[in-house]
């Protein structure tokens, strides 16, 4: 994880003098402890400069306990450069386009569409949001609502991962 750490603070020094003039989703996470994964991943990935753009983007933005919760090795791995195409794709799976705040998702089930070309995954609100990913694992929005100029964040428990069409399809 030292390499993470590092990373994410490369990313903060570099984007320190933009966070206080903006408040992209970027900017937000940067500034936050919470996601030093997250913004090292966004990093390595190459998509800051997109997760700084026009948008609106909604991001369901794991928390660092979220990777740590993978298996072992698997963070160390997809940051490496010739693993950046995968970590791509899992990145723009967190990533729905649009401004989508929690008070505008309907009750029940449905399957919405990500920035991963063709990916989908599904949404459930009943007593709280929930996703369910392609592998058939299930995160939980533990904040929602995080507005940012360039769209929203809603953090989640879990890393979600692209995979076979979820259950909701």
């Amino acid at each position: 994880m030292k390499r993470t750490t590092a990373l994410a603070a490369a990313f903060a020094a570099t984007f320190a003098t933009t966070a206080a003039a903006s408040n992209t989703i970027v900017d937000i996470a940067a500034g936050d402890d919470r996601f030093e994964t997250l913004v090292a991943a966004v990093t390595a990935a190459g998509l800051v400069e997109t997760l700084q753009g026009d948008g609106p983007f909604t991001v369901f933005a794991p928390v660092d306990a979220a990777f740590e919760a993978l298996p072992e090795g698997t963070v160390e791995t997809l940051l490496k450069p010739e693993m950046k195409g995968d970590l791509t794709n899992v990145l723009l799976y967190h990533v729905v386009p649009g401004k989508v705040m929690s008070g505008d998702i309907a009750a029940g089930t449905a399957g919405v569409g990500t920035a991963l070309e063709g990916a989908k995954i599904c949404v459930t609100k009943s007593d709280g949001v929930m996703l369910n990913d392609g592998s058939g694992a299930e995160a939980m929005v533990v904040i929602a609502d995080i507005e940012a100029s360039n769209g929203v964040i809603h953090v989640i428990d879990k890393v979600v991962l692209p995979g076979n069409n979820p259950e909701c399809m």
